[in-house]
């Protein structure tokens, strides 16, 4: 497995896309309703790529196979501060630390860009949870509600921060 992160999206847009519509279809919760359609898929990976945002991917034999966002906070009050976004791993490939080394890579690149503080959510009940939790995230809070699935359904959203 490799990680690494991403200047430029253009090589790699058609098989992000894949991977997203992929992850989603199979139920994740990172903003999209299943059935997605690749040209959905599409138009979001082309808004990714600007300042402030570090996308690192994971390869396994040259093809990607998860990838997590690091969204560094541009306000003067922030910039202390960076988010977690779009924590994916395709699902043939979870359960192998995919989701720990990218995470790892994100907290790392965090330091470097001097922030101290780490924020996530994700969907309560989630494996993801077990994975924050087992990296040092504390439970900040709950949103009820907070997410609609495809069939309708309304579910709690669990904010998590980490102090660098």
């Amino acid at each position: 497995m490799i990680i690494e992160e991403l200047d430029s999206i253009e090589e790699s847009i058609s098989e992000l896309s894949r991977l997203l519509v992929k992850v989603v279809d199979d139920g994740a919760a990172v903003g999209f309703l299943p059935p997605m359609e690749l040209s959905q898929s599409r138009e979001y990976w082309e808004t990714v790529s600007s300042p402030g945002v570090i996308l690192f991917v994971a390869k396994i034999n040259n093809r990607i196979v998860g990838s997590v966002q690091l969204h560094l906070c541009t306000k003067p009050n922030g910039l202390h501060r960076a988010e977690i976004a779009k924590l994916i791993t395709d699902p043939d490939f979870r359960r192998q630390g995919l989701g720990r080394a990218l995470m790892q890579k994100a907290k790392k690149r965090a330091l470097q860009e001097g922030r101290s503080l780490l924020v996530l959510d994700t969907r309560e009940g989630d494996p993801s949870n077990i994975l924050y939790q087992s990296l040092g995230f504390i439970e900040a809070g709950r949103i009820p509600n907070f997410a609609k699935s495809a069939n309708g359904e309304l579910h709690t959203t669990v904010l998590y921060y980490k102090t660098l």
